[in-house]
């Protein structure tokens, strides 16, 4: 028997080889470090000191951290705020003081000192970090709106390859998943559900920010460059961008340089991919039984004697030579991942520069599968007097992509037997003279190539002015420029051309988007008032272009699609316009009386050319309250609370979810022919009909929240409860045959989005050696369709049909209970089935089985979706694990639906009915039926949790990478994706049991090298 198996193990052989020293040089210098903490520590010892540590209330305060500044000298407070400690020999001594919810303090220590007290004050810290918002900046005790801050040196805790994927766990109400694992995919991410119907998977897409520009591409953005993140998911804290913010909002805002000496760092990784779990197909001699058992099943194939019945000649030849082999395993092979960001910053008084140059590179599971993206950064801030700013903030990336046709599913039906080359090693085009071509085939020299080159540029401008006190007015010019080239092309021996015919085309696309936005700011403070005013005008426009052109026949396949002149056969081309304008007005008022009485009123009109006339106008008002209960005089004596505020907040926003022109009529080119022999091109009514009444989807939203902090803040955290109403669904309405269109988009039917989140974060033990943090994120969200135009829409699609009081996104199926068996045969006969059929539920019990008996089998959008993130850290040593959990959610898994029942095809390895099997799961192979409701076959129940990421990191002593002229130097090993707790154990449930996209899994080396 010859078998073909994946190379994975090898390919990680020769990787771990290829790492070997370097890891050894790492241990080595880790020794090397641990040791001269131990020596260093040892030669310090001495004197004995001793002393107490209290609050400004005089409680004593436990666990607090002591040490001696400048060594690794340190203990902590007993249980009365009492310590000891050694210290070192030598003068000019410090003992630095730190706690949790408190000012450090370091305290000079006198020759002959022997004991001290020592008095903490309480921190205002955390609550003072300031958090970016719409076109401005608060502190974080001043937010009247649910926002979620995350800053960058949290987000790079872990290897992230984009934005989105960096806030996976750490922001409740983010649903962010990965739906394949090809080279350079994005993260996914929603926000508090879906609201609209129409396009559900862009209607309801979140709006990226990055330094203050729209439409940025955020997965350009290399995560070491990210100085925050801001999320904003109720309508106060969106309502500043309008129509703009309606599905939430990500703000990310970059480093820049500060007034200080340059700063290089170097940040690093380089690591192994493999399959995370991919459903096993039939071998050789499985799919034979299994064709065996479709021809058993009519009487063809009574014993082995009768495989030449079931196989032709060359089949059955393979069959008994046991030439069997396994075609995913020679298309999957392990992949790579590398990344390396480079940055200097720094600056004087008046100038300030931030610069960055990245490259990212990933080789997928698939040969030919393989994206690499350089990338640079710039941001200048520049002032120049007293009353005058200005500053550049410039992304670059180039993308070269290499994109693999799916052979998966070609390698999922093609029958496991026979050889993929010959015994002159010839490639065996259509193996065993089989029907279907090989799936190695895209593989084989000038066969198949298909790549995207993208250019994308922002770059934007701002001058700020102050021309008096308090007052601030800002101007910025936005430009992002985007071009793409995507040729295609494969020969006629290919899994597309099937032995048939080659294709060549290549497509172009230059997008231009444009924004001008003006920000005037007035802060004001006057005894115990405080007043902030933001006013904003905006302009937004968005341009695209695009090309195509192709045709069969190429006549040097070598030469690719680079010279569509030589594909002469059957030409097609085309171009194409598209262009749409967004004009805003927007004001907000902050104001604050005592610091504890919060009110925020924001407006902001939107203007979309996208609309119809007379209805592109729409306003969107929001407000929201909020009480610092804590700092109220009934609370100061009390010990739980260190922080607690209420936040009560509601607002509209809106979505204009169609494409531009979708208003109008339109004439589309169609062909007809004469004489049935010549075609001509002629204009027919596009069958989408345009509507001059369309206007605004809206979304009013209420939210109410608290945000708290017990035991001088060892224990922080928020909840949310929120209410969304959409009305006025742009919704694609169905018109009878007879009108001679097909579809017109209505303002039609309401959605609902309700639900809970909670954020807690847990100081679980600070020492000064060690110490360890949770956070735990939780959100519930319970969508519903409340209204449609004509009750419930029933597609013929089971994914498509929409119920009122159900999710957009469900499963209306057939509700399959087994199969039929054997003594049932009287039964089955009456719904036209016998034992071994799939057996339905008659749900209605008039003795038939159709349409009448669909039912809901499930939601495709997850109940609750939750995070858990440990960070530990042993002096030098850190360690994060982060958990995700996405529960409720139901799938429709590709890999359940491979399952030929007539034999013809190979298919999912699973437990099919026969007599001697009375199985419940699939039903007997049978030569003369096909696969009726093989749909109720792949509906699973999904949830999941998964360890998403374990890091182990090693930061060098700063004694001893001084010298090595270093700042910092951080070294790390890091596993993703690393493994899946679920009920479904054939795949990876993230991915959904789509065959031709398997999940990866990763394991890298890294490090973080500050000069």
């Amino acid at each position: 028997m010859i078998n073909y198996l994946r190379i994975g193990a090898t390919s990680s052989f020769l990787f771990l080889s290829r790492s070997m020293p370097v890891c050894l040089i790492l241990l080595l210098l880790i020794f090397q470090a641990s040791a001269f903490e131990v020596k260093g520590n040892l030669l310090l010892q001495q004197a004995k000191f001793t002393g107490t540590v209290k609050d400004a209330k005089g409680t004593p305060i436990v666990g607090a951290s002591v040490s001696v500044k400048g060594t690794k000298v340190g203990t902590s407070t007993d249980t009365d705020g009492r310590f000891a400690i050694s210290l070192p020999a030598g003068g000019h001594l410090i003992l630095v003081i730190n706690h949790l919810g408190h000012v450090t303090r370091e305290i000079p220590l006198s020759a002959g000192q022997s004991s001290i007290q020592v008095t903490l004050q309480d921190s205002e810290k955390a609550l003072d970090e300031v958090v970016v918002i719409g076109y401005g900046e608060v502190k974080k005790r001043d937010l009247t709106g649910s926002v979620v801050s995350v800053k960058g040196e949290d987000l790079t805790k872990v290897p992230v390859t984009s934005p989105a994927e960096a806030l996976q766990g750490r922001v409740p109400g983010a649903d962010i998943t990965r739906n394949n694992g090809y080279a350079g995919q994005r993260a996914s991410i929603q926000l508090r559900g879906n609201r609209s119907i129409a396009n559900p998977e862009s209607s309801n897409n979140v709006l990226y920010i990055v330094d203050g520009i729209q439409g940025v591409a955020a997965q350009d953005v290399d995560p070491n460059d990210i100085q925050s993140i801001e999320v904003l998911k109720d309508a106060s804290s969106t309502a500043i961008y309008g129509s703009r913010g309606a599905n939430g909002v990500i703000l990310i805002t970059t480093k820049r340089g500060a007034n200080e000496k340059p700063r290089l760092n170097y940040n690093a990784y380089a690591g192994v991919s493999k399959v995370a779990g991919y459903g096993e197909f039939m071998t050789g001699q499985e799919y034979v039984d299994f064709r065996r058992e479709a021809y058993r099943a009519v009487g063809t194939w009574n014993s082995p004697a009768d495989d030449n019945k079931i196989l032709n000649p060359l089949q059955l030849q393979a069959f008994q030579n046991g030439q069997f082999t396994n075609w995913s395993d020679l298309l999957l092979h392990n992949g790579f991942q590398q990344n390396h960001q480079l940055s200097v910053s720094g600056g004087g008084k008046n100038t300030k520069v931030y610069f960055s140059g990245a490259y990212f590179q990933e080789k997928g599971l698939l040969k030919m599968d393989e994206y690499r993206r350089y990338s640079g950064r710039l941001n200048i801030d520049q002032t120049i007097n007293s009353w005058m700013n200005v500053g550049l903030q410039s992304q670059f990336a180039y993308i070269d992509n290499d994109i693999r046709r799916d052979p998966l599913n070609q390698a999922s039906k093609i029958a496991p037997l026979g050889l993929p080359y010959d015994e002159n090693g010839e490639f065996n085009l259509f193996p065993l003279q089989g029907t279907l071509i090989n799936p190695l085939a895209d593989e084989q020299p000038d066969a198949y190539k298909r790549n995207t080159k993208s250019n994308r540029a922002t770059v934007s401008g701002y001058i700020e002015l102050k021309p008096i006190k308090d007052l601030s007015i800002k101007s910025t010019f936005g430009a992002i420029f985007s071009t793409s080239e995507a040729g295609n092309f494969y020969s006629k021996n290919t899994i597309d051309g099937k032995g048939s015919r080659s294709q060549a085309s290549i497509t172009n696309n230059q997008d231009r988007n444009i924004s001008w936005e003006n920000v005037i700011t007035y802060n004001k403070r006057f005894a115990d008032h405080s007043l902030q005013l933001t006013g904003v005008t905006s302009y937004l426009s968005w341009t695209n272009t695009n090309s195509y052109a192709g045709g069969n026949n190429q006549l040097f396949p070598s030469q690719y699609y680079y010279n569509i002149g030589g594909a002469n056969q059957n030409p097609f081309y085309g171009s194409g316009y598209v262009e749409s304008k967004l004009l805003s007005f927007s004001g907000r008022i902050n104001y604050s009386y005592k610091g504890k009485y919060l009110l925020t009123l924001t407006g902001r009109n939107d203007g979309s050319s996208k609309l119809a006339a007379g209805h592109k106008w729409a306003f969107f008002p929001s407000a929201a309250a909020a009480w610092r209960i804590v700092d109220e005089d009934f609370m100061k004596n009390q010990q739980v609370f260190s922080d607690l505020k209420l936040r009560v907040s509601y607002g509209v926003s809106g979505n204009d979810v169609i494409s531009p022109y979708a208003t109008q009529n339109s004439v589309v080119v169609q062909n007809f022919s004469f004489n049935d022999a010549n075609a001509a091109n002629a204009y027919v009514i596009n069958g989408l009909i345009g509507n001059n009444t369309l206007k605004w989807e809206l979304t009013k939203t209420m939210n109410i929240g608290v945000d708290f902090g017990l035991f001088n803040n060892i224990v922080t955290g928020s909840v949310d409860y929120y209410h969304a109403k959409t009305d006025d669904l742009i919704f694609p309405y169905t018109l009878p045959l007879s009108t001679g269109v097909t579809t017109v988009n209505r303002n039609i039917g309401k959605t609902q989005n309700k639900g809970i989140e909670l954020s807690l974060t847990s100081h679980n033990i600070q020492k000064n050696s060690f110490s360890w943090n949770t956070n735990l994120t939780f959100a519930r969200n319970n969508e519903k369709i409340v209204a449609l135009p004509n009750g419930n829409v029933i597609a013929d699609d089971y994914r498509e049909s929409l119920i009122v009081g159900q999710p957009a996104q469900i499963y209306y199926d057939y509700k399959k209970i087994g199969i039929w068996q054997l003594g049932e045969e009287e039964q089955a006969a009456q719904y036209g089935a016998e034992p071994g059929d799939i057996k339905i539920a008659d749900l209605n019990n008039d003795g038939k089985i159709d349409a009448f008996d669909r039912t809901i089998i499930g939601q495709r959008v997850p109940k609750w979706t939750a995070g858990l993130s440990n960070d530990l850290r042993f002096k030098g040593f850190d360690l994060n694990i982060l958990l995700v959990a996405r529960v409720g959610q139901w799938i429709s898994s590709d890999y359940y639906a491979k399952y030929k029942r007539n034999g013809l095809e190979n298919g999912a390895r699973i437990d099919y009915w026969t007599p001697e099997n009375p199985t419940n799961e699939y039903p007997r192979p049978n030569a003369n039926k096909n696969s009726n409701y093989v749909t109720t076959l792949t509906e699973r129940q999904a949830s999941y949790v998964k360890i998403r990421n374990i890091t182990l990191g090693y930061n060098f002593p700063s004694a001893l990478i001084s010298k090595w002229k270093l700042q910092s130097l951080r070294i790390y090993a890091s596993g993703k994706n690393l493994h899946t707790f679920s009920s479904l154990k054939d795949f990876d449930p993230e991915g959904e049991g789509v065959i031709d996209q398997p999940l990866n899994r990763l394991f890298v080396f890294g490090l973080n090298v500050g000069f």
